[in-house]
């Protein structure tokens, strides 16, 4: 029997021609630097050869998937991937719906439900005979419309409740009034309009000078048409109805139409087509299906019918073990647990008989998720709003309830997001897969996850044409003892690191969060000092992502009102908001990191300003591959161009014309130090900086880029290539590269996710000289790292949920250690002791 997985001549992306074996039924940890190429490995080559092979296994063809540049994989085995994707976007996708396990209680609600008879006072309880039968447990929507039943008890008609009437995604159960989703989404007003202020002195606040000018002039046409002044210098809360309803609605409000029922509306801009403000708003908002820009004064109000409950309020009458089923997908899961254990005892003995094997599953199914740490969820938790992390551990534990065995299970960083005090509750997870006869490969940095592991395969050493090798493998121990291993340097330079002593105090001026109550904050008050490197901590769950992104990212003035708390102040001393998050930072395919960071535009004026160019004709433009003039128009400037392969997947190759040059030749001729533009693409951030350096005026910012660990990306390769960590580092290396004066706050939202410990110090460099620049950059965060080396430390805590949402330290972070209460104190206790 063939114990490894064999890997030969592995060739993918800028993988080094390895050859390495992965031992089977054991928990491997595949790490190394960002960018080394780990993805390719786990993913773009060991993932994408086992659905070949298990396809072409079957018999079917697998033209759909390309072979992998490997010579050859022996000892394969089916595999599933688990990453850290939430592929469901619907609002009405929750934890109940993608977990089945709302499913299973709407079944048990259909034939235990017991409920009022509009006819007396009595309550009437289904026994077997009136439950539907013929549908399986997991059709979202399974069962039909039966005739009425009648209560045994006074005889009165009662419509026959079915699953479908406790789904809130059917017209038989969603609330009317919410269309089943909990809550009515309505725009802010008082975040648009600034009553104190006239049209021309800004009181439309999305609006710049140059549009509201422009709108003012549309407004007093659309006026004159009607008969009426639109005075631009009154203040908007002297505005009549007739005014203000058409700024917020425009030429076609019904008050207009009701004051002038004789007169149309105008047809052209210049006669005053104007639309309104409130009107354009909403309509780009449901153009992009919530996503535009302005959905920040969008805010989300629980439904006054439904309360929140989703279901029509006969359906939120009926209860088992005396809760709805509204009540319990709004209860943490660890919450419903407990019901579960008290039902069964509660039950007669011809109810158990009904549901005993039910109750049974929907219990082991409920406690699985509470395993991998995410008890804290409640079912009625959109799907949407769950990070990666989160998405990936509720698709691991129902993967743990298949049983399946001999398979080869890949996993994407399953710790990202998770608290150093859950991690050992997923080892212990990802072992029972192991113990079950399964392989189980981790893409993973967590020091803790390495030392749980029964292989390591370090990669490296660098990244990009500087990695691609297996640079160390074994246990932990070993890599530590091996010079060449990238991982095992970093936790021998760890062992003798100094605690940093210095603690920016800031520049004297706090944001302050007053009385926030959002979700599961417990009415806290939370001040950050400006100037300084912060860091929200606590477990998963505890409330930091509310407290940051959806209170203070929304920005705004320190008298706005506003949900979620009673104020923020501080918003005088910060000049602009910039979040940063692990986002895509671009989809186009012509974007690529020299246009990302404006570094192009220096290069194509450098160009242009040779002598040969200038004698030539050639201006800037000529030397930009995305306009027509000096590029190759075959390809249109991409050096590739795309081959029908009819059944196979199409391919890209390289420009016949152009030979993947990008340019016409008379644009390659013009050539600096002997290189071309298109030469200079092809080279890296690193190797360009002595040639340019001096050179251009973006010297600093490719300065900078090396100086992050960047400098391995060549400045022609597209920005769609980049992965998370790196994308997240080159936004925050173009923001320090603007040298903007103004005071910025930036916040974070775990940007070591995907970084390797030595990225993590890389990415350290970049925060502080944000900081040291005069901003002021608040992070959430778990990475300890990171946490040791801030300079005020917010922890919030101290469970996930409804224990959570309370300030459980406050303070540097020797502070919050201190905090005998505080989880991340206690992790930061335990390293402070390491690191003396």
């Amino acid at each position: 029997m063939n114990n490894t997985i064999e890997i030969r001549g592995a060739r993918e992306n800028n993988l080094n021609n390895i050859t390495l074996h992965i031992p089977k039924h054991k928990l491997v940890v595949l790490t190394g630097p960002s960018g080394s190429g780990k993805s390719t490995l786990a993913m773009d080559t060991l993932q994408r050869e086992c659905q070949r092979q298990y396809m072409e296994s079957m018999g079917m063809t697998s033209e759909a998937i390309a072979k992998p540049k490997v010579d050859a994989i022996v000892g394969l085995s089916p595999s599933i991937c688990v990453g850290q994707h939430v592929t469901n976007r619907n609002p009405r996708s929750t934890v109940g719906t993608i977990t089945d396990i709302h499913t299973y209680l709407r079944v048990i609600y259909e034939m235990l439900g017991e409920r009022a008879c509009p006819h007396c006072s009595s309550r009437f309880v289904p026994g077997a005979d009136q439950v539907l039968s013929g549908s399986e447990i997991g059709d979202e929507e399974a069962g039909e419309r039966l005739d009425a039943i009648h209560c045994p008890n006074c005889g009165g008609e009662m419509e026959r409740l079915t699953r479908r009437h406790f789904s809130y995604n059917t017209p038989e159960g969603a609330c009317e009034a919410c269309d089943g989703l909990g809550h009515i989404v309505s725009l802010n007003l008082d975040a648009v309009f600034d009553e104190e202020r006239s049209l021309a002195g800004g009181c439309v606040t999305i609006w710049y000078d140059m549009i509201s000018n422009y709108n003012a002039a549309i407004l007093k046409a659309a006026a004159d048409h009607y008969g009426f002044t639109f005075d631009p210098d009154l203040p908007l809360k002297h505005y009549d109805t007739i005014q203000r309803d058409l700024l917020y609605y425009g030429v076609e409000s019904d008050a207009l139409a009701n004051h002038y029922p004789g007169i149309k509306p105008p047809k052209t801009v210049t006669a005053g087509k104007f639309e309104g403000v409130v009107n354009g708003i909403w309509r780009r908002y449901k153009e992009k299906g919530g996503e535009s820009g302005e959905s920040a004064l969008f805010q989300e109000q629980v439904c006054s019918s439904c309360q929140g409950g989703r279901l029509k309020k006969e359906i939120r009458l009926v209860t088992v073990g005396g809760a709805s089923i509204s009540d319990i997908s709004g209860w943490a899961l660890q919450d419903a647990i407990v019901w579960l254990d008290q039902l069964m005892g509660q039950l007669k003995e011809d109810e158990r008989e009904q549901v005993e094997t039910l109750l049974h599953d929907l219990t082991v199914r409920t406690k699985r998720i509470v395993d991998v740490g995410l008890g804290y969820l409640s079912l009625s938790r959109q799907s949407v709003s769950l990070s990666g992390g989160e998405a990936q551990r509720l698709r691991l534990a129902s993967i743990l309830g298949s049983g399946l065995t001999g398979v080869l299970y890949i996993l994407d960083e399953p710790t990202a997001g998770l608290h150093p005090r859950d991690t050992a509750g997923l080892i212990g997870i990802l072992k029972q897969l192991r113990d079950l006869g399964n392989t189980v490969l981790v893409i993973e940095h967590d020091i803790e996850m390495m030392r749980a592991a029964d292989h390591v395969i370090d990669m490296g050493p660098g990244a990009g044409s500087f990695g691609g090798r297996i640079v160390g493998e074994g246990t932990l121990q070993q890599l530590m003892d091996n010079p060449e291993s990238v991982t095992g340097g970093y936790l021998r330079e760890a062992a003798s690191a100094v605690r940093p002593q210095d603690r920016r105090s800031g520049n004297g001026s706090f944001l302050r969060v007053h009385d926030a109550y959002d979700r599961n904050l417990k009415h806290i008050d939370v001040e950050f000092p400006l100037g300084c490197l912060a860091a929200v901590t606590g477990v998963s769950g505890s409330g930091k992502s509310t407290l940051l992104f959806d209170l203070v990212a929304a920005g705004g003035r320190d008298d706005q009102q506003r949900n979620g708390c009673a104020s923020i102040t501080g918003f005088g001393a910060i000049d602009n908001i910039v979040t940063v998050d692990q986002s895509p930072i671009g989809r186009m395919s012509r974007s690529n990191v020299a246009t990302y960071t404006d570094v192009f535009t220096a290069m194509r004026n450098l160009f242009a300003g040779l002598p040969e160019a200038k004698q030539a004709g050639l201006t800037p433009k000529h030397f930009s591959f995305n306009t027509p003039g000096g590029r190759c128009e075959h390809c249109q400037g991409l050096g590739v161009v795309p081959m029908d392969m009819f059944f196979l997947p199409g391919l890209e190759v390289r420009c016949p014309v152009c030979r993947g040059k990008r340019f016409k030749e008379e644009v390659l001729r013009v050539t600096y130090n002997g290189l071309s533009i298109s030469d200079l693409l092809d080279m890296t951030v690193q190797e360009s900086l002595p040639l340019l350096q001096g050179k251009i005026k973006m010297d600093g910012q490719i300065a900078l880029l090396t100086e992050v660990g960047l400098g391995y990306l060549h400045w022609g390769q597209s920005i769609r290539t980049l992965s998370g960590g790196e994308g997240q580092r080159i936004r925050l290396a173009k923001e320090l590269g603007g040298k903007t004066k103004r005071h910025t706050l930036y916040l974070l939202d775990e940007p070591s996710t995907g970084l390797h410990p030595r990225d993590t110090k890389q990415l350290l460099v970049l925060l502080n000289r944000l900081v040291d620049a005069g901003n002021t950059v608040i992070v959430v965060e778990h990475n300890l790292d990171i946490i040791r080396e801030c300079d005020w430390v917010v922890d919030i805590g101290p469970e996930g949920g409804d224990e959570g949402g309370d300030i459980v330290a406050a303070g540097t972070p020797e502070a919050v250690g201190d905090v005998m209460a505080s989880h991340t104190g206690r992790f930061l206790r335990e390293t402070a002791v390491s690191l003396t």
